[in-house]
C-alpha cells in the first residue's frame, strides 16, 4: 500500500556529472540564468532564482556525463525518520552524509537500478546579497537579466532497467503517488510519472532500451510561461545550443517542452507545466497504450527515444 502523500516536500536539487565543467557552468548560467553559489574543488553549486535554498543543481566534473545524487528533503525531521525506516523494512540500506553546504545531514541510499537518493530535513533559507536582492521580500532572489531565467528544479526523468521496480522504489519507500503510466502489448511497464506533492509529476522512470542500469534521460526546469519556452529556442540558435525537439507539447501530462543539449552531454528538458495539479485525493492511474503511445506527443511529433542519452548529441 502506498504511504499517505506528503513526508517528501519537494526535490531539493539534482547533481549531474560533466566532462567539461566550465562550459556546463556557462550554459547553466549564460543560457538558463542560474547563479553559481559556490565551489569546492571540481564541484560548483548554482540555483534558480526562486529556490529557498542554497542551491537547486550541483555540477560535478566527471569523465562522462550523467547523474549523481537526487535530493529530496522531507517534510519534517520525523518525516526523514519514517522513510528511513520504510527502506530498511524494504530490505534497503543507507549511510549518512553531511557533504552539501546549506544542508545538515543526509541520509543516501539508491534505488534498484543504482541511481542515488539523499534524504534530508535540516536546511538553511538562502538570505541574497546586495547585488541579488529582490524588491519583493517574498522572492528569494531577483529575477536575472540574463538567459532563459528559469523558476525551479521541476523533475527528473531516469532510464530504468526495471521500471515497475524502481518505480515502486518510489511508492513504498519514498511515499510517491503514481499519475501516468505506458503499458506495453505484453504488459511490460515502459514509463511511470510519479509525484511527491500536488505537482502531477515530480520523477519519472522510463525504460532504457539498451538494458543499461542507472543512467539519465533527462532533468527538467519549469519556466514562467509558454512563451519562456519559445524564447528559449530562439535563445538556443543564436548561442549555438543544440536543440533535439520541440517547442512541443507532450501528451502524457500535457507539458509544454523543448529538449536541449547542455556541452557535458546531459539531456536539458525546459518545461512549462501550465498549472495542471493533481488535487484529488483519489486520482486514478492513468495508463497509455502501446498503440496510444505511437501516436507521438500532443500534436504528432515523434517521440524521443531513451536509449538516445549520456553521449554528445547529435550533430544538426
Amino acid at each position: 500500500m502506498t504511504p499517505p502523500l506528503g513526508d517528501i516536500a519537494h526535490i531539493g536539487h539534482a547533481q549531474l556529472f560533466t566532462p567539461d565543467l566550465d562550459a556546463s557552468v556557462a550554459f547553466f548560467t549564460d543560457y538558463l540564468g542560474l547563479t553559481v553559489n559556490g565551489q569546492d574543488g571540481d564541484t560548483v553549486y548554482l540555483r534558480t532564482f526562486d529556490d529557498y535554498e542554497h542551491h537547486s543543481l550541483v555540477l560535478t566534473a566527471r569523465e562522462r556525463p550523467g547523474l549523481g545524487r537526487l535530493a529530496l528533503r522531507t517534510s519534517s525531521e520525523e518525516a526523514l525518520h519514517r522513510r528511513i525506516k520504510a527502506n530498511e523494512e524494504a530490505g534497503g540500506t543507507g549511510k549518512w552524509a553531511e557533504d552539501e553546504p546549506g544542508l545538515g545531514k543526509l541520509y543516501v541510499t539508491t534505488d534498484p537500478d543504482g541511481h542515488e537518493h539523499a534524504l534530508y530535513w535540516e536546511s538553511e533559507h538562502y538570505r541574497a546579497p546586495d547585488e541579488f536582492r529582490p524588491a519583493l521580500k517574498n522572492q528569494p532572489q531577483a529575477k536575472p537579466n540574463r538567459g532563459v531565467g528559469v523558476r525551479r528544479l521541476d523533475h527528473v526523468n531516469f532510464l530504468a532497467a526495471d521500471v515497475l521496480a524502481n518505480a515502486e522504489f518510489q511508492q513504498n519507500v519514498l511515499g510517491a503517488r503514481p499519475t501516468e503510466q505506458i503499458q506495453l502489448d505484453s504488459g511490460k511497464i515502459a514509463a511511470r510519472w510519479l509525484t511527491y506533492t500536488n505537482k502531477s509529476y515530480d520523477v519519472v522512470h522510463t525504460s532504457d532500451r539498451t538494458g543499461s542500469a542507472g543512467r539519465l534521460h533527462h532533468i527538467a526546469f519549469a519556466t514562467d510561461t509558454r512563451e519562456d519556452i519559445l524564447r528559449a529556442a530562439d535563445l538556443a540558435i543564436d548561442s549555438g545550443v543544440f536543440i533535439e525537439t520541440g517547442p512541443h507539447k507532450h501528451a502524457i501530462q500535457q507539458t509544454f517542452f523543448l529538449y536541449v543539449y547542455e556541452p557535458g552531454g546531459n539531456r536539458i528538458e525546459l518545461c512549462n507545466p501550465l498549472t495542471r495539479l493533481v488535487l484529488a485525493p483519489d486520482w486514478p492511474l492513468i495508463t497509455w497504450t502501446e498503440a496510444e503511445r505511437e501516436k507521438g506527443q500532443a500534436w504528432g511529433l515523434k517521440t524521443i527515444e531513451s536509449f538516445h542519452t549520456h553521449g554528445t548529441p547529435p550533430v544538426a
